[in-house]
């Protein structure tokens, strides 16, 4: 800050770049951003330290900012600074809005009166305070042109005082008004006048501003025969749609509209630099060095910063304060920042981000030091040196260090797991040998792994053909440490062990292998958790294999509004995948701008098979042909969509076998039931197939015996006796009669097993055990195997209960299943996640609010009855909630909790009983139905 105010001081003009090189030149690195706000700092800092001690009668009122800067100066080639350089991203994510801003500002005579659009915390006022640095370098704004600043939101509650503050009012204008007094569009004369929250502006208030605008023209508060003139700029920002909150009059008087994106559409590098630069400005503020830790500069990098860059520098000056009160605690001169001083909802939401980013990876790998000078990237200790225990070391300090801050050992799992493969890749890559020269390695590992590891390397290359040979070097380094240790009786803990045995199975088999070689050759045992880790090692050095290579086909489902996302996430969280994606459609959206969201996400889904699109807008199913003829990608539409049809889209689309035209096909010629609207099947004719295997002579008979007992109940239905022994492929005709008519069941000798049509026995027919649940289903009941038993324990079953909100009920509900060990203490805010995207009400007065399945421990389904429906969603009732906590493995419970869902009489029954044991009797109604 000492150089800052020196250079201030010589020269009180200074312009932006020139303090900035000037700082630069007394050994600083700075950027242009960074400087222009220690510039800030150093001329308040002068201000209130008695430079203006003469202006103290000079107050501001009335929360109204005058600003009179100074004139920029020129550089040494004449030419103004352009104040639009101190911007992050002015020349990416900004370079359109800063290029309509200098139009703006630019057009002759007063520049164009313009409108700032985005959320809250996004630089709004920054934008427009830059804007008139820069109009002061143009010919169109004398250099001490006025800049006003008037929150609209103030004075809210009092239009008659905000128009007095705006434009002035007369004497005994309204009460209180003993004088007359200039307002703002007369005080910013030949200026710029910024008015934040525009929409708070009253009509009044907007009718005699653009009366402003067309003539620039205007009367004070009381005044009704003199008119004054005021040549001005505006430049207005608002948080909410201008459609919505601003009269179509003023709108069209507004020729400029510059959108400004929220933190979360800005890049990786620029999101790294914004967080860079308020940390540097929190260390010339302490006076201190920061050290920031990089889990913190990751936390800040992904969390959802709603806020945007208000938010986020909030966010960061209160980590700055709990490291600086520690650090002045224990009179320490460094300012430490680590993931335990982040704030609690910044940290749930960087612990549950498990996606894998090259991009972000480059920014948060690596802690950091700021200081006034400027930022240091503390590169990590290349783990080259077998003495250090490489990856062991770190997984070691990594928990101390964890354990220190607070962590439950759960938590400290997770973190370092995610951690884990990304060292030790890292210690992978940073010994710098030649895997073709083996005798590199005789200093490092010593003679006795050398000795066996050309002969692993040969166990390896037997069951894994595409590994790679650099491996060598990599592996047998580790292998010298993990033999180290184990002789030194140190523990060896694999954070990874599960999810390396579940996922790479074939890599850990060869390990076992090669531990069983290793004890052969050197009489040692490798333990389960080292055993993992060579598994990671192989996974690593492996080329890509031809499944990948192939692909599967892609599935995007598209909405308006955000029913897609929900119904993707649903579909991909019960299969364990992240296959399915949804895009969903602004009201305000054209087909066109839909259509090229459209392409652009199918070149990104497109594994080379196309993509199936499921929309639920008819509009939308002209999309396959034109994105086909576009871009060369096979596409396939389908014109409706629902949870279930996208569980069964990404359940085929994972099969390496099935193609997209084989899909579709299927997916089209079934129906589903949506959720809370039911396809209608009642059209459709009815029918049971009769099937027995000696040939359609027996089925004949099967029928015969069921017109005969049923009578008058199958008097509407088909029955269609076929054989297996009369030379038609059954399962064909089956399917072909499902395209036409409604298959209630088959009844036969054997089971087809075609999904979704019951099965009943032919001895269970004669004896007259299954007669009464065929009779049901031909009445369209819907009859369940007694499956759901296995989810549904009579203690989770709560009739009758009385809630006044939904958070109270989430959170008893999940409460419930936590204590029953169901489910982990994640489950609860995962919830509430998936509740943020909607979706989870369904028509007809029901919820099925769910879970992440990593937080399932047992698949368990809780069911609450209420006494008295509580609103769910803002618009709609409810009082049946059906909480789903279920593994990616659980979709046969879904679906048979959908067909409970979907029957009006099942719900009906459930919604009448008195107790559990009846309800547990609705839901588990046994039959002798298979499936």
């Amino acid at each position: 800050m000492k150089d800052a105010l020196e250079i201030i001081t010589e020269d009180r003009n200074i312009s932006d770049r020139a303090f900035t090189r000037d700082l630069n030149a007394r050994g600083y690195k700075l950027s242009r951003y960074t400087a222009v706000e220690i510039k800030k700092e150093a001329v308040k800092f002068l201000v209130e330290s008695g430079d203006a001690a003469g202006e103290n009668n000079n107050k501001k009122e009335n929360k109204i900012e005058v600003k009179e800067n100074v004139t920029l100066k020129k550089n040494n080639m004449g030419k103004a600074d352009d104040p639009f350089d101190c911007i992050i991203g002015h020349e990416d994510s900004l370079k359109l809005q800063i290029n309509q801003a200098k139009a703006a500002i630019l057009y002759p005579p007063n520049g164009l009166h313009t409108l700032l659009l985005g959320p809250s915390g996004v630089g709004k006022s920054y934008m427009a305070e830059v804007m008139y640095n820069f109009a002061r370098t143009t010919k169109n704004f004398l250099p001490n042109a006025p800049f006003m600043v008037f929150n609209c939101a103030d004075y809210a509650d009092n239009p008659q005082l905000l128009l007095s503050q705006l434009f002035g009012h007369v004497k005994g204008a309204f009460t209180g008004a003993a004088d007359g007094k200039k307002g703002m569009v007369e005080l910013c004369n030949g200026g710029i006048l910024f008015l934040d929250e525009i929409h708070r502006l009253p009509s009044e208030g907007q009718e005699i501003l653009f009366y402003l605008i067309d003539r620039g023209k205007f009367r004070r508060l009381g005044e009704t025969e003199l008119t004054r003139e005021s040549k001005l700029m505006i430049i207005a920002a608002t948080t909410e749609s201008p459609e919505g909150s601003l009269l179509l009059t003023f709108r069209r008087r507004i020729p400029m509209i510059i959108e400004i994106p929220s933190i979360n559409d800005r890049s990786y590098r620029e999101r790294f630099e914004i967080i860079k630069n308020f940390f540097l400005n929190e260390s010339i503020r302490l006076g201190k060095d920061i050290f920031v830790a990089r889990d913190v500069i990751k936390s800040f990098m992904v969390y959802d910063c709603p806020g945007n860059i208000g938010q986020l520098k909030s966010d960061i000056q209160v980590c700055c304060a709990k490291g600086f009160l520690q650090s002045t605690l224990n009179s320490v001169d460094k300012v430490k920042v680590s993931f335990k001083d982040v704030p609690d909802y910044v940290k749930e939401q960087v612990l549950s981000f498990n996606a894998k980013d090259k991009e972000l990876e480059k920014y948060t790998c690596e802690d950091i030091i700021v200081s006034s000078k400027g930022i240091e990237i503390l590169r990590k200790e290349q783990y080259n040196s077998v003495d250090k225990d490489n990856i062991y070391m770190f997984i070691e300090e990594k928990y101390k260090k964890l354990k220190n801050d607070g962590y439950s050992d759960r938590d400290i799992n997770k973190i370092i797991g995610s951690q884990v493969e990304e060292e030790l890749v890292r210690f992978a890559s940073a010994v710098n040998l030649s895997s073709d020269n083996i005798q590199e390695l005789v200093d490092i590992v010593g003679n006795e792994i050398l000795s066996i590891i050309e002969d692993i390397f040969n166990l390896i290359k037997e069951n894994i053909p595409e590994i790679q040979r650099k491996v060598i070097c990599s592996l047998a380094i580790h292998l010298k440490s993990a033999y180290d240790r184990i002789l030194n009786a140190h523990k060896i803990v694999n954070p990874n062990l599960h999810m390396v045995k579940k996922e790479y199975r074939r890599e850990y088999s060869v390990s076992r292998k090669i531990a069983e070689l290793i004890k052969n050759k050197l009489n040692i045992n490798f333990p389960e958790d080292e055993v993992a880790f060579i598994a990671m090692y192989l996974k690593h050095f492996q080329h890509k294999n031809k499944l990948q290579i192939s692909g599967r086909v892609g599935v995007i489902v598209l909405s308006h509004g955000r029913v897609a996302s929900g119904m993707a996430e649903v579909a991909n969280r019960l299969l364990g995948v992240k296959h399915a994606v949804g895009l969903e459609m602004e009201l305000s959206d054209s087909p066109n701008i839909m259509l090229e969201k459209t392409i652009k996400l199918v070149k990104q889904v497109d594994e080379g098979k196309g993509c199936i699109l499921l929309v639920d807008m008819g509009s939308l199913t002209t999309f396959g042909d034109i994105i086909t003829a576009k871009t060369g990608i096979p596409t396939r539409v389908i014109g409706r969509v629902d949870t279930l049809m996208v569980l069964e889209c990404v359940r085929r689309a994972l099969l390496p076998e099935d193609t997209l035209d084989s899909i579709a096909d299927e997916i089209d010629n079934k129906n589903y039931i949506s959720s809370g609207i039911n396809i209608d099947a009642d059209n459709m004719t009815k029918a049971i197939i009769t099937l027995c295997i000696t040939g359609e002579g027996a089925a004949e008979r099967v029928k015969e015996y069921i017109k005969n007992y049923l009578g008058e109940t199958i008097k509407d239905i088909d029955i269609i006796p076929l054989g297996y022994m009369n030379g038609e492929n059954v399962i064909s005709t089956i399917e072909r009669v499902s395209r036409n008519k409604e298959i209630l069941a088959v009844v036969g000798t054997i089971n087809p097993e075609i999904k979704d049509i019951p099965f009943i026995s032919v001895e269970n027919i004669v004896t007259g055990r299954a007669l009464n649940a065929l009779e049901n289903l031909i009445n369209k009941k819907n009859i369940l195997k007694n499956r759901l038993a296995k989810v549904i324990p009579e203690e989770f079953i709560f009739p009758e209960e009385n809630y006044k909100y939904k958070d109270e009920l989430l959170d008893n509900m999940a409460k419930r299943l936590i204590e029953a060990d169901c489910v982990e203490e994640g489950f609860l805010l995962s919830l509430y996640k998936r509740e943020a995207l909607g979706a989870t009400y369904l028509k007809g007065g029901i919820a099925i609010p769910h879970g992440d399945s990593r937080f399932v421990t047992k698949p368990a389904i809780a069911v609450t009855k209420l006494a008295t429906p509580i609103n769910w969603d803002g618009v709609n009732n409810v009082d049946l909630i059906f909480m789903i906590a279920l593994k990616e493995d659980s979709k046969d419970y879904f679906e048979q909790l959908y067909r409970v869902i979907s029957s009006n009489e099942a719900l009906l029954k459930i919604r009448s009983s008195k107790g559990r044991k009846e309800i547990m009797d609705i839901l588990f109604e046994n039959t002798l139905l298979t499936r």
